[in-house]
C-alpha cells in the first residue's frame, strides 16, 4: 500500500479538489479567523500552545502583500482580545519578499509594532532555499527594535549549522524543523539518516549555546535525542518547548504533555489550504492512502 500512496501524491492533480479538502481539513483549522482562534481555544483547554499562520506565499502583486500583511494584523489583534495563548507565524514571500525586500520589510514592521503592543512573539517562516539569505536578513535587521521575534531554520539545508553558528551568539529564538521542500542535493542533505545526524548537532549546538528552541519534528528518532539531550543539559521547561503540526501524530503530542513539556502547535487558515495541504500529503504519503481508499473503495 505503501507504493499506492506514493502514486497518490504523484496523481494529486487530477484528484477532485473537494475530495483533497476533506482529507486536507485534519491539517488545516479553517478558512476563516474564526475558526482559527476555536481551533486555538480547543488547543488551549488541552494545555497546548499555539501558533498561528494565515496560509498562502508566493504572491504576485503589492495589494495582495499589502493584504496579507493586515490580514496578520487582525489575527494579532484576535489573539489580544480573546487572550488565547498563541504566537503569530509569517511567511515573508506573503509580504512582498520576492517582490522588493525593502518593500517586505515594512509590511513586516507594521506587523511587529502591533505584536510588541500586545506583547506577541512572531516567528519567521522559513520557505524554500532561495528565501533562506532574504529572511535572515531582514530578520536580523527588524530584531534590533523588535526583539520578541523568532526564525526557523531547516536541518536538511547544508548552510544551517553556519547560519544557527552566527545567531546563537545572538541568543536567537530558534524554530529547529527537517525541512520539507523539494531541494538539490548540492544545497540539502536527501538522506533521511543525514537529515537527522544534521538535526541532532544543530539542535545541540543551539541548546548549549544558551537558546530558546522549538524542536518542531514528528520523528521519534529526533524526539527521543532531544530528551535525552535535554536531561544531559539539566534543561528547565523554560529553555525549549516541542512543536507540531495540527493534524500530525496527535497521540505523541499528548504523550509530550503528559509528560511535561511544552508543546505548541502550528495552526494554519485560510483559504489557500491548497499547497500547503499537498506538502503535507507528500510528507505523509500515508494520509494520501486516505483519499484512495475512498475513490476506489479498496481496503488496504
Amino acid at each position: 500500500m505503501h507504493f499506492i500512496n506514493k502514486l497518490v501524491v504523484a496523481a494529486l492533480p487530477a484528484i477532485p479538489r473537494p475530495m483533497v479538502r476533506f482529507f486536507a481539513s485534519r491539517y488545516i483549522a479553517g478558512d476563516s479567523l474564526e475558526d482559527a482562534v476555536a481551533c486555538v481555544q480547543s488547543l488551549n483547554a488541552e494545555e497546548v500552545r499555539a501558533t498561528m499562520d494565515v496560509l498562502g506565499e508566493d504572491i504576485f502583486t503589492q495589494e495582495e502583500a499589502v493584504a496579507a500583511r493586515e490580514q496578520s494584523i487582525r489575527v494579532l489583534h484576535a489573539i489580544a482580545h480573546e487572550r488565547i495563548d498563541s504566537n503569530l507565524s509569517i511567511k515573508l514571500t506573503s509580504l512582498g519578499l520576492k517582490l522588493d525586500p525593502e518593500f517586505c520589510r515594512e509590511n513586516v514592521r507594521e506587523i511587529l509594532k502591533v505584536a510588541s503592543s500586545h506583547n506577541i512573539f512572531v516567528r519567521f517562516d522559513m520557505e524554500d532555499h532561495t528565501c533562506t539569505t532574504g529572511t535572515v536578513e531582514i530578520f536580523r535587521t527588524l530584531r534590533k527594535d523588535f526583539p520578541n521575534i523568532g526564525i526557523v531554520l531547516q536541518a536538511y539545508l547544508r548552510r544551517t549549522e553556519d547560519d544557527a553558528r552566527a545567531m546563537i551568539a545572538e541568543r536567537v529564538n530558534f524554530r529547529l524543523c527537517k525541512g520539507i521542500y523539494r531541494e538539490a542535493p548540492e544545497v540539502a542533505f536527501q538522506a533521511r539518516e543525514e537529515v537527522q545526524s544534521n538535526y541532532v548537532k544543530v539542535l545541540g549546538q543551539m541548546l548549549r549555546g544558551g537558546s530558546y528552541v522549538g524542536i518542531a519534528t514528528h520523528d521519534t528518532v529526533l524526539i527521543d535525542a532531544a530528551c535525552e539531550m535535554i536531561r544531559e543539559l539539566g534543561l528547565g521547561k523554560d529553555k525549549y518547548e516541542f512543536q507540531m503540526l495540527l493534524g500530525v501524530r496527535p497521540e505523541l503530542r499528548k504523550k509530550l504533555v503528559a509528560a511535561g513539556h511544552k508543546v505548541r502547535l502550528y495552526v494554519p487558515f485560510g483559504s489557500y489550504w491548497y499547497g500547503y495541504s499537498v506538502r503535507r500529503f507528500k510528507e505523509n504519503p500515508e494520509i494520501a492512502g486516505y483519499i484512495f481508499k475512498a475513490l476506489f473503495k479498496i481496503n488496504k
